[in-house]
């Protein structure tokens, strides 16, 4: 939660991150005072119609050109139009920012924006007291508010004391401020979320040229309504200034960030780069072959712009269809990529296992999202780990890696395309809903540190008599050659039945199947990869916190407060989940205790206590959202005293 405390109160924030600053009068610009912060959570909600997604995503961008941390989550329906006035309807954006590193999109909202009574009774019990609610009066009608079981209104009521309340006619303010327009009432109201975005600038000092230019190109064929945009947004600017009802306005210095040129970016965009880079860095055209799904869509969105690297993007009839045209590309010379999520995985897995026993190089891109079958299509879920791991028929190993943050998601494709180029076998990358469209500020490389991906095809016969072993393995990786069709005296056989080591050649020989079967697991043990690193400070800690993918914001904020408060705890993160780092068993036995928290029932732990026989303990919530520092925090605490009092006894 920010910590909002003028200098005289300064004290460190909840994850140990620094002051909150002071507060100071305005000068020049405004007589209003100016207080200083070191950090603030602003929610907007609203109808999944009122563009509080896009709402959220022009403050961010805002804010990115500021220069402060950011971390985001956006929440929203499944449905393209959820009933309007509803709770099941309500859409949010949230935003965590700040003068420092931070993890997490936060706990609680020192700020929420909301547009209607949906909006809200929906998030209401997420405000801790003290926050700062700004209302959408026009929308408290008798109708909307019977529509969420509001008896009477909650900004009457007294049931909103324990909080700062803001009520504000956004809807009446932004049809004043659109009455020359020339638009009709209906195309005017929809504008207020660009007012509710000109007063949340005014009051954090947020930069509005970008937001402009924005506006301009995004409705360039409509430039009345651009410029609509334009007027409610700079309305809203004005209406914060001179109103009466906000006394203060806030600033949030830029971070202190390491030197270099940053962008904000969202996990499923990263990813994407780093496919094109792969390409890059690799010399083969990359080739995605994927069928629409939330929340992987984005990815055959973004790849469809890039043309000019070489990248080809086939939307397919369906998910089968998709993979059997990466697997085919692979078969062909290029990087064979296929996106989806945790039912397309299902239809995918038959060809999953064609890639294995082909021995091809093919990434699948699974954004994991709430389960079992539809689920909950737009919220996240990390529960298809033993999906990637064992969802196949027979023995069919698969290398599985996974991005801890929506950054990370770039570097996390480079490294998946090169376990795949390398080692000649299809490879999981395992991303979820909340990294996919969650955003932070990334670092931009430079290209001449990014790894060297080429790959060298098979040119000439390998085996006796001039004949062509496309069996015959690398003695380093196990690999075994990749040869383009075509190439002359290079012809060979494939498909899904078993091959005989070396030729390639059908074989049901028993002897033969035990040492393939053997072999192809023998590779995906013997990938290389880095060891895990721990972070143990004080060297002190009995207690181990692991994670893997996207735990890893919530776990290191809670962590921090935990060491803040004067306890030792280890924390380890994994992005290589198949195979394990080397020194992982080693790890796990230097501490008394080893929690895992996951947003499943408990996969990662399930393959830690098979493989290491250790006590690994699960801490595990499946709500479609990411876990809260605090209540992390809370757990790690437990556990610490816990070990105390099992000294005592």
């Amino acid at each position: 939660m920010t910590s909002q405390v003028d200098q005289s109160e300064a004290v460190d924030g909840p994850d140990g991150d620094g002051p909150a600053g002071a507060a100071r009068p305005a000068s020049g610009r405004t007589a209003k005072p100016i207080r200083r912060l070191d950090r603030v959570i602003i929610r907007f909600a609203g109808d999944s119609g009122d563009g509080m997604q896009l709402t959220g995503d022009r403050f961010t961008s805002e804010t990115a050109a500021f220069g402060n941390d950011l971390s985001t989550l956006p929440n929203f329906p499944a449905e393209i139009r959820a009933p309007a006035g509803t709770l099941p309807g309500v859409s949010s954006f949230q935003l965590h920012f700040a003068d420092h590193d931070i993890l997490t999109p936060g706990d609680a909202p020192d700020v929420l924006v909301a547009m209607n009574p949906a909006a809200l009774k929906a998030n209401l019990p997420d405000l801790s007291a003290g926050a700062e609610i700004i209302v959408n009066t026009d929308e408290f009608t008798k109708r909307a508010l019977a529509k969420v079981g509001y008896a009477a209104s909650p900004l009457e009521d007294g049931s909103l004391e324990a909080f700062r309340l803001h009520p504000v006619p956004l809807t009446t303010l932004t049809l004043e401020a659109l009455k020359d327009s020339g638009l009709a009432r209906k195309d005017a109201e929809r504008a207020k979320n660009m007012f509710a975005l000109g007063l949340l600038s005014w009051m954090y000092h947020r930069p509005t040229h970008g937001t402009e230019l924005f506006l301009r190109q995004k409705f360039a064929k409509k430039p009345e309504i651009a410029e609509a945009n334009v007027a409610a947004f700079r309305a809203g600017w004005n209406f914060g200034e001179t109103t009466e009802e906000f006394a203060v306005s806030y600033e949030v210095p830029p971070a202190e960030l390491a030197p270099g040129t940053y962008r904000n970016i969202s996990g499923n965009l990263a990813l994407s780069y780093g496919l094109v880079a792969a390409g890059e860095r690799s010399g083969l055209p990359v080739f995605l072959g994927s069928y629409p799904i939330t929340p992987a869509s984005d990815i055959l969105h973004e790849l469809s712009k890039h043309k000019n690297f070489g990248v080809r993007t086939f939307q397919a009839e369906d998910e089968i269809a998709g993979i059997g045209a990466a697997l085919g590309a692979a078969f062909g010379g290029a990087l064979g990529v296929t996106t989806t999520s945790g039912p397309g995985v299902a239809l995918k897995s038959e060809t999953i296992g064609l890639a294995v026993s082909l021995e091809l190089p093919l990434l699948v891109v699974d954004i994991q999202r709430g389960g079992p079958s539809t689920g909950l299509p737009t919220k996240t879920e990390q529960a298809d780990l033993l999906q990637a791991m064992f969802g196949r028929n027979g023995e069919a190993p698969v290398p599985v890696v996974a991005p801890a943050t929506p950054a990370e998601c770039f570097t996390a494709a480079l490294d998946a395309a090169r376990i795949a180029l390398t080692y000649r076998t299809p490879v999981f990358l395992l991303s979820d809903g909340y990294l996919a469209n969650g955003s932070e500020p990334w670092k931009l490389p430079e290209v001449d540190e990014l790894p060297d991906l080429r790959v060298e095809f098979a040119t000439e016969p390998n085996g006796p008599g001039g004949s062509f072993r496309p069996y015959q393995r690398d003695p380093r990786t196990l690999a075994r050659p990749w040869a383009v069709p075509g190439t002359p005296g290079l012809e060979h056989r494939i498909g899904g039945i078993e091959k005989q080591d070396g030729t390639g050649n059908i074989s049901y020989d028993p002897a033969n199947h035990d040492f393939m079967v053997r072999t192809r697991q023998a590779k995906v043990d013997n990938i290389a990869v880095p060891d895990v690193e721990v972070d143990d400070p004080s060297g002190a800690a009995r207690v181990l916190v692991l994670g893997w993918g996207s735990t890893y914001g919530p776990i290191t904020a809670a962590v921090r407060r935990v060491r803040a408060d004067g306890g030792h705890v280890a924390q380890a993160h994994l992005r290589h989940l198949n195979p394990f780092p080397a020194n992982l068993g080693a790890v796990l036995e230097r501490y008394e205790r080893v929690i895992v928290p996951e947003m499943n029932l408990g996969q990662l732990a399930l393959l830690l206590r098979a493989r290491y026989l250790v006590d690994a303990q699960s801490y595990n919530q499946v709500r479609g959202l990411p876990f809260k520092a605090a209540q992390l925090a809370d757990v790690l605490h437990a556990a610490l005293g816990s070990l105390d009092a099992e000294e005592t006894r």
